[in-house]
């Protein structure tokens, strides 16, 4: 997390800095309002649309950034972050732009100043004063539409199929607003570093919005395969998935996950993986039925069924410095600790790992699997029933696992249920840097 916040502050205070430094703000007389009201959106412009274009690049899932950011779930959490603030910044730029016009239409505001008809302008700086018309009419109804679609993005009720396909032509809307900033922003920005910046972000974003709409973000790390033996387990609602790969696999660590589309119309969705990469083209996912598509797996997936499968992602790899390490699943966030206790049980070491699975809905057959893999990995397993034995909290991990400032914690739950045992425990020792959090959620 202190990753993506440091991201996201240094974009939004270099941009504020370059602009600073290129509007000459120090200089400018503000005692009337509208050099001021000039400025102001110009400025809110410039955040909106590099807001907008780091966001639009993070959903083409560059490689290249995962590790930086520590995996591709935080890079989707900046991504949310950046739509937020683009939408912000946009209504902000709107509000300067359109406003003040109003309020002195309604004579509640005076009037600017006329200026005297300057000469015409030849060559690139006049063609653009002739495109202001234009350019400001299609960045008002592409602000409408962007606002739209981000905001229906953000509605969980939302469905995900139309998420999906609505959320990919926020990518034309995008497009539209740089050609906005090309014609309106002013000259003399271009000269500067704020103009070098933007241009990288706008080539930037341009090709992610170019490359989503092509649709090959994550072509290449496609693989076609089949549903072979399918396990439902009612009482946790959990469907267990094992595919069969029909191309090669460039192997997974364990934790990660991968998009998987068992439905062209649904889209893909990312599960978290299961199982350790055995070389053997097997891929096996555990699926909880939490929304309206996922529940309706264990009735319309069959074995033999053709599915897509994009990855891995993700750095929830349990690699760490610390000899010993808790893990805490809260419901189906038990999915990635299958696929290490796998690993381990392999491996056949003796291991210094608290293993705590907080279930609501407990299925028996699915908690004795859970039991025997524990015990061939050789670790301590701690299932707690939220109905029989009451929440996990972060006292109760302390007393049950007395040297846990000597470990490393690995989470994957509901972000709550982590977030409130990261703050406990960071204030009572343990360093940041020990606690790793998988944020699951792409919207």
């Amino acid at each position: 997390m202190q990753r993506i916040r440091l991201a996201f502050v240094t974009l939004f205070v270099t941009v504020t800095l370059l602009w600073v430094t290129a509007a000459g703000v120090i200089a400018t007389d503000y005692s009337r309002f509208w050099p001021l009201r000039a400025d102001m959106v110009h400025y809110s412009g410039a955040l909106a649309i590099a807001a907008m274009s780091a966001a639009i690049y993070l959903a083409s899932r560059p490689l290249w950034l995962e590790r930086l950011l520590d995996g591709l779930d935080k890079s989707y959490r900046l991504h949310k972050w950046l739509g937020i603030a683009a939408l912000v910044a946009s209504v902000v730029h709107w509000g300067w732009a359109q406003v003040p016009k109003w309020l002195a239409e309604f004579g509640w505001l005076e009037r600017p100043a006329r200026k005297v008809a300057a000469m015409a302008q030849d060559g690139l700086v006049g063609w653009l004063h002739e495109q202001r018309g234009f350019a400001e009419g299609i960045g008002e109804w592409a602000f409408y539409l962007s606002a739209l679609m981000i905001v229906l993005a953000l509605i969980k009720r939302f469905p995900y199929r139309w998420f999906f396909k609505t959320h990919r032509w926020l990518a034309v809307v995008y497009l539209v607003l740089v050609i906005h900033s090309l014609l309106l922003m002013p000259v003399a920005y271009w000269t500067s570093l704020l103009g070098v910046t933007m241009a990288v972000l706008l080539l930037a974003g341009s090709f992610a919005a170019c490359f989503s709409l092509l649709h090959q973000v994550g072509r290449r790390r496609q693989v076609v395969g089949h549903v072979e033996a399918l396990t439902y387990h009612p009482d946790s609602r959990v469907l267990h998935v094992e595919l069969a790969l029909d191309g090669p696999w460039p192997g997974h660590k364990t934790g990660q996950y991968a998009f998987v589309t068992f439905d062209e119309k649904e889209g893909p969705h990312p599960f978290s993986l299961s199982s350790a990469w055995q070389n053997d083209g097997k891929l096996c996912f555990s699926i909880k039925g939490l929304g309206d598509y996922t529940r309706t797996l264990p009735n319309t997936l069959h074995r033999g069924d053709a599915v897509t499968v994009e990855g891995p992602y993700g750095c929830f790899d349990f690699h760490g410095h610390k000899s010993g390490q808790i893990w805490v699943a809260g419901g189906i966030g038990i999915s990635p600790f299958l696929a290490r206790l796998q690993a381990l049980a392999d491996s056949g070491k003796v291991n210094h790992v608290d293993l705590f699975y907080c279930t609501s809905a407990p299925d028996t057959g699915f908690i004795d699997r859970i039991r025997e893999q524990a015990t061939r990995a050789q670790i301590r397993l701690h299932v707690l029933v939220s109905s029989e034995h009451g929440r996990l909290t972060p006292n109760r991990l302390r007393d049950l696992v007395a040297d846990w400032q000597e470990r490393e914690i690995w989470f994957c739950g509901p972000v709550g249920f982590g977030d409130e045992l990261r703050r406990d425990l960071i204030r009572h020792g343990l360093s940041s840097g020990d606690f790793h959090q998988e944020l699951f959620n792409m919207r």
